[in-house]
């Protein structure tokens, strides 16, 4: 790690925390998800920091990778399961966490996931194993009653980039990386009443940039010059102006300049809670930035 890059974690995951605490106190039956998306988003931005990725609001079944599109008219209603995901960078540095809030009556299923994740802070230091830290995540969510999400996991971080080595499973594997004294990652346990398996819906939201070249189209062309200043990071289509951006998406991705972010759902009529905090491992421990 250079020098100083551990300030700006420890303070994009002060902003990160301050801001997901505010967001998630929003969260109440009635209100727009597209308000609460943007008002969230712009706390993000008069903090000083930049968004690490668009703030991901996922109900119920689906987990991961929802967000409010242009005009959504999309509102939480009785019984909702909320998943909240923030992330946040200062020059690159960024904290990732998230919480769920229950709407209804389920507050075990959001104890599992919690209790997963600080079972799994409290084993991180130098030389453990992230199969180590899947199996205690499997074991507390398991002893709930509920399944954890085999198939999302928590991820390393680095300077503008959301996704890096090592891979945090939430369930039992054999070895898996050594942790070392430096790593940056993102612990993120995801408990289930479903099957505990997740698979793309057909709604779309989120993209990423993940190669330049040129392109013909004029309206394409548009999108990469908005995108550019994310150096990489994920960014939403309710971002882009509204001239011809489906058209501009569909050619990206065709050429293969973006990729796509689809929602990610276990079976209709589940519910899934999700937890997550960021930490830097130390010589003895770590420190949880977004805590």
């Amino acid at each position: 790690m250079e020098d100083g890059e551990l300030d700006l974690y420890i303070e994009a995951g002060k902003i990160a925390r301050a801001v997901l605490s505010k967001g998630a106190a929003e969260i109440r039956e009635g209100v727009r998800i597209l308000d609460l998306v943007e008002r969230v988003e712009s706390m993000v931005l008069d903090a000083g920091a930049g968004l690490a990725f668009p703030l991901n609001v996922s109900r119920n079944e689906d987990a991961a990778h929802d967000t409010a599109s242009p005009g959504d008219e999309r509102v939480f209603v009785k019984g909702d399961v909320v998943k909240i995901d923030l992330g946040v960078h200062i020059e690159g540095c960024i904290a990732d966490c998230a919480t769920t809030v229950d709407l209804g009556d389920n507050s075990p299923l959001v104890l599992a996931s919690r209790r997963g994740l600080e079972r799994a802070l409290s084993l991180v230091r130098p030389g453990v194993t992230t199969g180590e830290l899947g199996a205690a995540i499997q074991q507390e969510i398991e002893s709930m009653g509920f399944c954890p999400v085999i198939n999302l996991t928590g991820h390393g971080l680095d300077r503008f980039q959301i996704h890096t080595p090592p891979t945090i499973p939430n369930v039992r594997l054999h070895g898996g990386a050594v942790i070392r004294e430096g790593m940056v990652f993102a612990i993120e346990p995801f408990a289930s009443s479903g099957t505990g398996q997740v698979s793309e819906k057909p709604r779309t939201e989120i993209y990423q940039q993940v190669s330049l070249k040129p392109v013909r189209l004029p309206a394409a062309r548009k999108v990469l010059d908005e995108i550019r200043p994310r150096r990489g990071l994920p960014f939403s289509r309710r971002w882009l102006e509204d001239s011809r951006r489906e058209i501009a998406l569909r050619v990206l991705m065709r050429e293969g300049l973006i990729r796509s972010y689809p929602v990610l759902s276990d079976k209709p009529g589940s519910l899934v809670s999700q937890a997550e905090h960021t930490l830097v491992v130390t010589a003895d421990g770590c420190i949880v930035t977004t805590r």
